[in-house]
């Protein structure tokens, strides 16, 4: 239904950039071993002070806004972004073509409000915005999925699910493996479906499944609203394997419920960076779009907002998705379908595995969902070109070249356990639970373990990954060799996507954890 008029809504400015270029070379610097500048991070002023906006664009957007009645904006320390209030009315008046009218929908009856039709910006503009967020994108819908139990016979040594222990045994992490409670290290998960983690769930799990290891029963801190609604499984999920694997450690969680229905909250957490100075080294995402759902200007600042964050230090950790390759059609023709942020080249992309025999901690071999391929927007980032180029050479099942873009930034880079877990979510306890959601903060809990280590011996937190993973050859990871993923169900590739080798591969990077052996190639220098 048509929206109306008088209702106020909220517009956010992405606004041009300077210096996007010279960041990408600082990135770079800083991420690569072998450079001198190596771990030398950029502060947020740094940052502020390479990507400010031109005086010109600044001036620019800010009159645009007031001639058109914009009350209250927002902007960040980077000043690359402004957040302003208008009515529906001024903003149909100041983006023609913008159209917003009122949806309702998904599990929760989320209201928001939204233009179905493209808006365009006035010529002078133009060159001053990347884009216009809080318009057309509706809130993201989870993937997870909780899977039937396999059936087994017999019972002796087996485990009924991954849980703490589970990963920990697997992963090669002692009871000793944990925070020390002494470094200033703090790890994150950020949350951007309408979900809320209770702390009561957290303690519960810690009481089940946390007896034989240090950890702390509750969050420290929380950024955004947490609502009173019911617990989501995924907002469970993060939060108590991201605590679990990185054990002990401070944790904060960004959660976007009970937005106002304008905000898209990923990009909220985008600003939410670009705001605040310190800010914890490692942070776990599970979210992603497909990249043909998205604009180019968009995809494209976005990747800008994800090189900032390398440039400081930070290391970004996003699920590959559950879908496999993805498949859509093109003019008739099908093709794998890459998912954004997963396929940007400043990011670690976390896929997923399952145990070979499913009830004993084994080998893993390659969950049929786990998310991986080839971008159709980001060329393949110089970092990735051996491994890449060797996997496409020399892999026997690769899908007919037609369906994927072999030039493109080929992900995941790593995996960890996808299928089967545990979860506490509104005090009970949920079994076979998976997705690439599980994985990233399993993942990332491990990353945050070799940061303390870092940390208290005086060196930079890890950072941007990829650099150095590549550069290592994927060392101190376990390769997993087996299985493919899913993807079209057609006569020409019948529902099979890539599949696993030796070395990197697009199912499941260099492989998973093996903690001893990573923490001794990541420690140094």
């Amino acid at each position: 239904m048509t929206a109306d008029p008088r209702k106020e809504l909220s517009l956010t400015f992405a606004l041009r950039q300077q210096n996007v270029e010279r960041l990408s070379e600082l990135v770079q610097a800083v991420s690569d071993p072998s450079s001198p500048q190596y771990g030398k991070y950029l502060t947020l002023e740094n940052v502020a002070d390479l990507v400010r906006p031109s005086p010109l664009t600044l001036h620019t957007v800010q009159k645009w806004l007031l001639a058109a009645g914009a009350q209250k904006c927002h902007s960040v320390i980077t000043q690359d972004f402004l957040t302003c209030w208008l009515s529906i009315r001024q903003a149909e008046l100041l983006l023609p073509g913008a159209e917003f009218h009122h949806y309702v929908g998904g599990p929760t009856e989320t209201h928001v409000v939204r233009s179905p039709h493209p808006y365009q910006l006035p010529q002078a503009l133009a060159p001053h915005v990347d884009f216009v967020g809080g318009l057309h994108r509706f809130p993201p819908t989870s993937s997870l999925r909780q899977r039937p139990e396999p059936q087994v016979t017999g019972t002796v040594g087996l485990h009924l699910g991954v849980t703490p222990s589970v990963i920990r045994k697997r992963y090669n992490l002692t009871s000793q493996d944990v925070g020390s409670g002494t470094s200033n290290n703090s790890q994150a998960c950020a949350q951007f479906l309408e979900q809320y983690f209770h702390d009561s769930d957290l303690a519960q799990f810690m009481r089940l499944f946390g007896g034989n290891f240090a950890h702390q029963a509750s969050v420290a801190r929380v950024v955004g609203q947490q609502g009173r609604g019911r617990a989501g499984i995924e907002a469970s999920l993060d939060v108590q394997y991201l605590m679990s694997a990185g054990a002990n450690i401070s944790t904060w969680v960004y959660s976007s419920p009970g937005r106002h229905e304008g905000q898209e909250p990923f990009l909220q957490w985008l600003m939410l960076l670009s705001n605040e100075s310190a800010l914890p080294h490692v942070h776990t995402v599970s979210y992603g779009d497909d990249e043909d759902s998205l604009s180019s200007a968009y995809i494209q600042r976005v990747n800008t907002e994800l090189m900032k964050a390398a440039a400081r230090g930070l290391t970004l950790l996003f699920a590959s998705g559950d879908s496999g390759a993805g498949c859509w059609s093109v003019s008739g023709r099908h093709q794998f379908r890459p998912t954004f942020p997963a396929s940007s080249p400043y990011v670690t992309t976390v896929g997923g595995t399952s145990f070979q025999e499913p009830f004993l901690i084994t080998n893993e071999i390659v969950d049929y969902i786990s998310g991986g391929g080839f971008s159709n927007v980001f060329p393949r980032p110089s970092y990735q070109e051996e491994a890449v180029t060797k996997f496409l050479s020399s892999s026997p099942h690769l899908p007919p070249s037609s369906y994927f873009n072999a030039s493109g930034r080929a992900y995941p880079d790593v995996a960890a356990l996808s299928d089967g877990y545990w979860v506490v979510s509104n005090r009970v306890p949920i079994p076979w639970v998976s997705g690439t959601s599980a994985s990233t903060p399993v993942f990332g809990g491990i990353l945050s373990l070799i940061n303390e280590h870092r940390i208290l011996s005086g060196r930079p937190p890890l950072g941007f990954l990829n650099p150095r993973l590549y550069q290592q050859h994927g060392a101190g990871l376990f390769d997993v060799t087996r299985g493919c993923h899913e993807s079209c169900l057609d006569e020409e590739v019948e529902g099979q996507g890539f599949c696993s080798g030796p070395g990197w591969d697009p199912v499941t990077g260099w492989g998973t954890p093996n903690f001893p052996a990573l923490l001794k190639t990541l420690l140094n220098p």
